[in-house]
This record gives structure tokens, C-alpha cells and sequence, in this order.
């Protein structure tokens, strides 16, 4: 049975879908003001995980992802400016180029690491009407209240406020610093629409004068569009947990009355040499960084597969090079399963699949399943092996279908298809564990002038000199 940790119950819990065999899923997407770092793409390669668990177990799924090319401010609260407009005005181009270049970026990252897309795209600015049609719900239900810079969520008409990051309000409250906003009725209280400013760059009318949304009443607004108001799944990084999901939270619940949300999942930060990874340190790498450094895209998925995604993950360049170094052997163990004309006992086949699945169906315990594959590669040479890989790699997604078979060795380029058919017969009595035919066939087959020498390559057949 599958099962998911839960955010919000803090537990694993078993997992079917709310609907038949369809999971519907949003996953929150990238601000695109600038190059997604690595620790921004764990993030996405975790997205993956789950969609390709859920595939691998049969289901279908309907999944959304954002693309925020405005309302984002440089502080996941409500201070600063708009990311976009801040990242317009550094590199003299429009909002619109801006979210066009780095969106075109992201994806063309995301196919170097295999991972893909969601079913839908959802671009917010593509979305104003249904955001402004959110705010004017709220504001119906009497949850919202206006000051001079825009429309705020009043959470004391929320009393589950804090229940994903089970945050402490009055904590909150003691520490805040009431002079950003003393419009403000507390603190936490967030915006679902600022007014702007004549010179800001994005803006729409609205019922309140020209502006823009807030970065929460995004999300909310989408995936009410496209999943409902309850759906199965809802995937980020830890850093949304304190603030924009659980105002997504607010918004949607005080909304519906219903819990809008399943299962929230999310995954944990990437450090750097065991150090907080920020572009103001300064220290963040893109996957255009990796390649200039010689290193494929898929091994730092690899990297990223060895750690679960509920763990904090420390990225050094040492361990990207332990990670390459692994995973070229383990593509050299399969290529010489691939190149096999022998089997495996099924036994052992059906036994490493379960143990696969049983580590996929604790909460995606990758880092386990890999483990199963490497128990698998050290098996004697079998197709059925690298057979298995592939059925493995359709969560992995690391492309093991594209392993080299290894190069032919002269002295086994002109054996009779005779000798051949009894170098298989041979293997196959051996993966049936049937060594005394095995011996047998050898016996027959150096009558007929061929050795045969079994090697960690594989099998060679060289003519009797």
C-alpha cells in the first residue's frame, strides 16, 4: 500500500486518490525573475519522484504547476518590492521578456534532468480575472478588509491559522515588527491584492483601483480553476510551509468550509558545504554552472536520489564527483546486462521487485530503491537484470534506457550460430540453477573447438588454438 508523509498530520499515511484512478496534484513553480538554482531544482526533481511513484503504482494524474511572473515580493511576506519588477528594472528589460527568458531556461533544466512537465501550466498573470474573482469571494464573506495599500486577509477569522507549521501566533505577534504595515490588524495578516503605485510596471484594473495580486491568491485561484476545491496533493519546498501554504490554507478553507487539501508534501533545503544556500552568499550553482564544470545534468539527479527528500541534502563538489563516479559504474555493470544472453531465476527477479516497491511505497524511499538496484547489477550477467533496471529507472527516470552495449571483442565476432544457441542453453541451465547440464553443454561445446570462459564481463567464446 502507498503511503505519503503527511505535513499537515506530520504522518505517513496510506494514499488513494479522492477520485477513482486520477490523482490531481499541484505543485507550487518558480518565480521566474531569475536562473533556478540547484537547491530550487531538488525541488522539482521531489515533484518528480512523486509523479513517477504514482505512475509506476497505475494511476493517472492531473497535475498543475504555476509559473509566478508577478505578485511575488522579495519577501515571502508582504515587504519589498515585486520580485519581477526589481529583476526588470536590474536587467533593463520588460517583466514580460524577463518572465519569458527565465521560464524558457527552466523547462529546458527541467529536461535535462528528466523531469516532466505537469499536465498543466498555469502562468499568473494569464489568471487576473479568476484572482480578482477569489479576493471579491473572500471579501463577500467578510474575511478581507482594505487599507490605503491594498486588500488583506484578516486571519482571526481563521481560527486554524497555523495548523500546517503549527506556528504560534502569539509568538508571532511578540516579535513582530508592527511599523512595516500598522494598517495591518496582526501581523501575519497578508495581502490578496496591492494597489500600485502610477509608475509600477504591472498592474490591472480592478474593483479597488489598479494593481496586482498577491503571491498567495495565486495558487489558491488555480488550482480551484483547474483541480477543484479539494484535491489529492499539494507539493513544495519546506521554505512555503510557514507562510505561503499556509495561507493558500486560509484562503481556500475559509472559502469552502472544506479541507481543501489531502496530502502536503514537501521537500527539504539544500545546504552548501553544510551552509544555507542563497544567491546573497553568493554561493548557488545552476545546472548551466554543472555542465561548464563537466558534469552531466543526470549526475546530480543521481546525487539527489541517494538523500530522501524529507532530509536536508549538503551539496559539495566532492560528493557530485562520488555521485558521477557511481553512477558510470553502475552504467557499465548494465551495459554488460544488457550485452547478456542469459537469464535470471525468476525467484530472484520477483524478489527484487518487491523489494523495490516496498522501499517506492514507504513515502518514495529512493535512496532504499537504489540500493535494490545495485543489489540487483551484482547478479551474474542477465538481460532479465537490465530488464528490471528499466522497469526501476521508471521512477528513477535516469535514462537507463540509453545505456551503450559494450563493445564487441574480436575473437567472439564469427561464432556459429550453433555454438551460440549452446552458450545460451548453458546460461539458461545455470540461471535455473541446473549446473550439471550446465557442465554438460561446456563439454559439448569444446568438441565442437570453442572455449568457454565465464568472466565479470559476461561470458567470452573464443575458438580452441
Amino acid at each position: 500500500m502507498l503511503k505519503f508523509y503527511n505535513t499537515l498530520t506530520r504522518t505517513k499515511e496510506d494514499f488513494k486518490p479522492l477520485n477513482g484512478n486520477t490523482v490531481t496534484m499541484y505543485s507550487c513553480g518558480p518565480t521566474v525573475y531569475n536562473y533556478a538554482h540547484i537547491g530550487n531544482l531538488r525541488t522539482y526533481i521531489f515533484m518528480d519522484l512523486i509523479r513517477r511513484t504514482l505512475r509506476f503504482e497505475g494511476y493517472k494524474i492531473k497535475g498543475v504547476m504555476n509559473i509566478t511572473d508577478v505578485g511575488h515580493l522579495m519577501a515571502d511576506s508582504d515587504d519589498g518590492e515585486d520580485k519581477m519588477a526589481v529583476a526588470s528594472r536590474e536587467q533593463n528589460k520588460t517583466p514580460w521578456e524577463i518572465a519569458e527568458q527565465y521560464t524558457k531556461v527552466f523547462f529546458e533544466d527541467l529536461d535535462k534532468l528528466n523531469i516532466s512537465k505537469p499536465e498543466i501550466i498555469a502562468k499568473a498573470t494569464e489568471h487576473i480575472p479568476e484572482m480578482i474573482g477569489y479576493v471579491q469571494a473572500l471579501e463577500a464573506g467578510g474575511v478581507s478588509y482594505e487599507t490605503s495599500d491594498g486588500i488583506y486577509f484578516d486571519i482571526s477569522k481563521f481560527p486554524r491559522y497555523g495548523c500546517l507549521s503549527r506556528a504560534n501566533l502569539e509568538d508571532q505577534l511578540a516579535g513582530a515588527r508592527v511599523e512595516v504595515n500598522d494598517e495591518k490588524r496582526h501581523p501575519a495578516d497578508f495581502a490578496l491584492w496591492k494597489k500600485a503605485d502610477p509608475l509600477h510596471i504591472m498592474q490591472w484594473d480592478s474593483p479597488w483601483g489598479k494593481g496586482y495580486p498577491g503571491w498567495h491568491i495565486e495558487c489558491s485561484a488555480m488550482s480551484r480553476k483547474y483541480l477543484g476545491e479539494c484535491f489529492d496533493i499539494h507539493s513544495g519546498g519546506v521554505d512555503h510551509i510557514p507562510i505561503h501554504h499556509e495561507n493558500e490554507i486560509a484562503q481556500n478553507e475559509v472559502l469552502s468550509g472544506k479541507q481543501s487539501v489531502r496530502f502536503w508534501m514537501h521537500g527539504e533545503f539544500m545546504l552548501v558545504n553544510n551552509g544555507k544556500m542563497s544567491k546573497s552568499l553568493g554561493n548557488t550553482y545552476t545546472i548551466a554552472d554543472l555542465e561548464k564544470k563537466g558534469y552531466s545534468p543526470l549526475d546530480f539527479r543521481f546525487f539527489c536520489l541517494n538523500t530522501h527528500y524529507r532530509k536536508k541534502l549538503n551539496f559539495t563538489f566532492e560528493g557530485l564527483d562520488a555521485a558521477k563516479t557511481s553512477r558510470e559504474r553502475l552504467l557499465q555493470s548494465l551495459a554488460r546486462h544488457k550485452a547478456a544472453a542469459s537469464g535470471t531465476d525468476k525467484a530472484i527477479i520477483e524478489k527484487l521487485r518487491d523489494d523495490f516497491r516496498r522501499a517506492i511505497e514507504d513515502d518514495i524511499n529512493v535512496p532504499l530503491a537504489l540500493g535494490v538496484l545495485f543489489t540487483a547489477v551484482k547478479e551474474p550477467v542477465s538481460k532479465d537484470i537490465y530488464d528490471l533496471a528499466l522497469e526501476f529507472d521508471k521512477v528513477f527516470g535516469l535514462s537507463l534506457d540509453k545505456v551503450a552495449l559494450p563493445e564487441k571483442k574480436e575473437e567472439s565476432e564469427d561464432i556459429p550460430e550453433e555454438i551460440a544457441a549452446l552458450v545460451k542453453a548453458r546460461a539458461d541451465a545455470k540461471a535455473r540453477k541446473d549446473y550439471a547440464l550446465a557442465d554438460e553443454i561446456r563439454a559439448e561445446i569444446a568438441k565442437k573447438g570453442y572455449n568457454v570462459l565465464d568472466t565479470r564481463d559476461g561470458v567470452k567464446v573464443t575458438p580452441v588454438k
